[in-house]
């Protein structure tokens, strides 16, 4: 095996300058010449872990944050003990600032450091309007709303920046939620296959994260059906009533010799800029101490002013943030007002706990009152996910934007930054809010998604949209739906319009893959099945219509004010020839992705096969997306040799 050079893998890195932000620092033992103090940061009532406050050894510039868990480290030079001891300060937003001498005998001392709540937490907030008094529960706004500004304790200065060589200790609370892979289906006995479509992406540029940052990701990071709807695929524009495309294409499984892979492909159009309807949107943006790190707020900023650059001025936008509490930094304002807007978000700091629940209601709130009919009524909530103060249970967060789907207001969520990755959190609010769940790792995604994907994210074409697969028993021994494991619906779910389901964007591709078992193929796979019924005659394989087809697919969409679905439905009959060009990558991105997660169903795949797939399958690739994943199963291929097939991120 011939020895690759590690100099693509910095050419790779430089293209995602945020992403190095976060790249955990690797630290030496103490020297002769320095002190390293370490410890938690904690609640003086409670004893919980406090993430984001800024410890300081006195009298020195070296400083750090404490992380999730409370988790500080700080070297400092033994130049800076006095008589035996050292000074360090703790600080933190909605506390009072400590003070603590610690005794130094040796090169390591053992410090946790307890902070007592300040009595006005948040004084920069205030609640404003006789009708806010009236309805008991009203708009937090910022003073000098024309001059907006950090919302921190009065006199309090935003805490700086941790220098990277001196950043806390390694920690990581990232939530993912588990995910058990399909099996194969016995066709006669399970002919219909049905889910809700996913246009999230979140989980490809998460796990490039990881890759990135020389780790192999968790396996339930890992969500094949957005790794493969990440690239864009050629399918043919929508002709007649409906808003998007259906196609359909079957070859060789490249992973199991004998099995069939089924592609069925959804196009919506991509709409220009300059056509999309008004916009009214409400930036609800984290500004808590656990968004400190150069690659959340920092990168958050950096990430809207590029949306914000795309307005127009039938289009506004308010900015909502949260931390100990919630507050209106900016009203509804024209897209014209560029300058403005601009400044309101340059002006964020972040420190504080996380209240989330609060966050959310002001941005509806707000949203509704400037709620455009027949626009785009959206809130763009960008976050790690961290929400731990107030109300916060995911079950009244997810009603709260269901019921604000249905009076017409959806959600975007943008996941930022790593360590604390609420993943699964975001991912089911973006879902129920009828909008995209995306994750953000640098500036080149946040283009992607907020620049050049700007209608997809902002604009639905169709909604609550439903596949539903029915497979021929005379073609088809078994199935398995490769991914969308928590997008899988019951049969009868299909024809019901009050079961929500997923969004279409302007300009979305929606990918979905099978691995089909033909009739009489033998199998080492095993196929979930029932025993024979005894109230019901056998399935008799060939009988029907459709004898020639493979499948038959359905479709059901709403038009995005429309309350009754529609149905577009599509034969599948497989041609002889070579497989098309986008079906084998998206395989190579499937197989990939089954790699990732240690999958029994990728049976001796190996990451040379999935590579030679996808250069023979790269195609046209001008933003060099395609380039790039090919340099991650590169990398990827490295990382197992170097640290182990099973050696997953925790």
């Amino acid at each position: 095996m011939r020895t690759r050079s590690w100099g693509w893998i910095a050419a790779l890195a430089l293209g995602a300058v945020a992403t190095l932000a976060a790249v955990p620092v690797l630290r030496a033992g103490p020297r002769p010449d320095t002190v390293v103090v370490a410890g938690r940061v904690l609640d003086a009532a409670s004893a919980r872990p406090l993430p984001g406050a800024t410890v300081q050894a006195a009298g020195t510039r070296r400083r750090t944050t404490s992380g999730a868990d409370g988790a500080y480290r700080l070297v400092v030079a033994r130049g800076a003990v006095r008589d035996g001891a050292l000074t360090l300060q703790a600080t933190l937003v909605g506390y009072e600032p400590l003070r603590e001498e610690v005794r130094v005998t040796g090169g390591e001392v053992r410090r946790d450091l307890r902070l007592q709540p300040a009595a006005l937490a948040l004084e920069g907030v205030v609640v404003t309007g006789a009708e806010a008094a009236r309805k008991g529960e009203r708009h937090a706004r910022v003073a000098d709303a024309q001059a907006p500004r950090s919302i921190l304790p009065s006199g309090m200065a935003p805490p700086p920046p941790p220098p990277p060589a001196y950043s806390s200790a390694p920690w990581n609370t990232e939530a993912y939620a588990y995910v058990r892979e399909n099996g194969f289906l016995a066709a006669d006995r399970n002919p219909l296959s049905t889910f809700s479509i996913d246009v999230d992406r979140a989980s490809y540029s998460n796990v490039r994260r990881f890759l990135l940052d020389g780790q192999l990701p968790p396996k339930d990071a890992v969500r094949i059906e957005e790794m493969v709807n990440y690239f864009t695929y050629d399918h043919p524009e929508p002709r007649g009533e409906h808003p998007f495309t259906v196609v359909t294409d079957v070859a060789a499984a490249p992973w199991a010799p004998g099995h069939r892979l089924l592609r069925v492909g959804l196009h919506s159009p991509r709409v220009e800029t300059g056509r999309l309807p008004p916009s009214n949107l409400v930036f609800l943006i984290d500004v808590s101490g656990s968004m400190q790190s150069p690659d959340k707020l920092p990168l958050v900023k950096q990430s809207l002013r590029m949306l914000v650059e795309q307005l127009r001025p039938q289009d506004r936008v308010a900015l909502v943030v949260y931390a100990g509490a919630a507050g209106l930094v900016l009203p509804s304002t024209p897209g014209s007002e560029r300058g403005r807007i601009l400044d309101a978000l340059e002006r964020l700091e972040a420190g504080g706990s996380t209240a989330g629940g609060a966050g959310l209601r002001l941005a509806y709130e707000v949203a509704r009152e400037n709620q455009v009919r027949g626009g785009n009524n959206r809130v763009i909530l960008a976050t790690d996910g961290d929400f731990n103060v107030g109300v916060s249970s995911d079950a009244e967060m997810i009603r709260l934007v269901e019921e604000k789907r249905r009076q017409g207001t959806f959600l975007t969520v943008l996941g930022f930054g790593t360590g604390n990755l609420k993943d699964s959190k975001m991912e089911q609010m973006a879902d129920h809010g009828n909008g995209n769940y995306a994750y953000v790792d640098n500036l080149l995604e946040a283009r992607k998604v907020l620049v050049s994907e700007m209608g997809g994210t902002l604009l639905t074409v169709a909604k609550d949209v439903k596949l539903q697969v029915e497979f021929n028993p005379a073609r088809v021994r078994a199935y398995r739906l490769i991914g969308y494991e928590n997008r899988l619906l019951a049969s009868e779910d299909f024809n019901d319009d009050r079961k929500d389901a997923g969004e279409l964007g302007a300009g979305h591709s929606v990918t979905a893959l099978y691995e089909v078992v033909p009739a009489g193929a033998a199998t080492d796979a095993p196929v979930r099945g029932t025993d024979p019924l005894r109230y019901q005659s056998p399935a008799r394989p060939g009988g029907g219509a459709g004898g020639g087809e493979l499948a038959f697919v359905k479709v059901r969409y709403k038009q995005p004010a429309g309350e009754r679905s529609l149905l577009m439905q599509h034969p599948v009959v497989e041609r002889p020839g070579p497989p098309a060009r986008d079906l084998s990558f998206a395989a190579a991105v499937a197989g990939f992705g089954m790699l990732l997660r240690e999958s029994e169903h990728a049976g001796k795949l190996t990451p040379q096969q999935v590579l030679a797939l996808a250069r023979a399958a790269r195609g046209d690739d001008p933003e060099g997306y395609r380039a790039e994943f090919i340099r991650l199963v590169e990398l990827y291929g490295e990382l197992r040799r170097t640290r182990g097939a099973g050696d997953h991120g925790r």
